[in-house]
């Protein structure tokens, strides 16, 4: 198994994304977008950062690298494909994912740890998971906040395509346990394949017992080995 991490300029969490990955036994490696997908890859990363700074709008950019056909493509074969913070952006703004994420309802940048719900543990990312387990995640980001229409939104709640919801400790779907203003407090969905999905907050950073006390990540990546 290889792991490619999608590396662009203004990436900051791909080297974290293979350290996790490395520590469940996951091979992988950091593949430089311009050099393309290994011919060997079995599993993508889109990791976060700032890709380009994320001029026009965060992920925009990235997602006209030529790498991203490539990512489509295998994802279309049945690759495992994960987009992180960043990398959730850039599958947004790609078409491997449904819907866009703007600006936080707060108009700020917000780092903290956030309580997740799982909607769907019928997945390879939530098969560590039952259906309404509460995960601790930390999130990052300035353009979290998770749009779309009305109708894309029931076809995505009808096809059972939302992950994860961002929630209280007890895993209550409120308002106040919505960080960015996210509709649906969406945290985490699917593309039209389990095996494609985007997050904002951060697996890779809730996966080393050293880092602090939420392991939770693991399960997220441990689904390129089940996918």
């Amino acid at each position: 198994m290889t792991v490619a991490v999608v590396q662009f300029g203004g990436s900051n969490c791909d080297r974290d994304a293979v350290r996790a990955l490395s520590h469940l036994g996951i091979d992988a490696e950091r593949v430089w977008h311009e050099d393309g997908l290994p011919d060997d890859v079995t599993g993508v990363v889109l990791p976060g950062g700032f890709s380009y700074g994320d001029y026009l709008r965060a992920g925009a950019m990235a997602a006209r690298s030529p790498v991203m056909s490539e990512v489509r493509e295998a994802a279309e074969r049945g690759v495992p494909v994960l987009g992180v913070c960043n990398g959730a952006q850039i599958g947004s703004e790609s078409g491997l994912t449904d819907g866009a994420f703007t600006t936080n309802e707060s108009a700020r940048f917000q780092c903290e740890r956030v309580h997740l719900r799982v909607e769907n543990a019928d997945t390879p990312w939530t098969a560590a998971y039952e259906e309404g387990d509460v995960i601790a995640l930390p999130i990052a980001h300035g353009e979290g906040r998770f749009e779309i229409s009305d109708e894309r939104y029931e076809e995505l709640e009808a096809a059972d395509r939302v992950l994860f919801r961002y929630c209280d400790a007890d895993g209550n779907v409120t308002e106040e346990s919505n960080p960015n203003g996210s509709r649906g407090n969406v945290a985490g969905i699917l593309g039209e394949r389990d095996t494609v999905a985007v997050l904002m907050p951060h697996p890779e950073r809730a996966c080393l017992p050293d880092l602090g006390d939420s392991t939770d990540g693991q399960g997220v990546l441990s689904g390129f080995e089940g996918a």
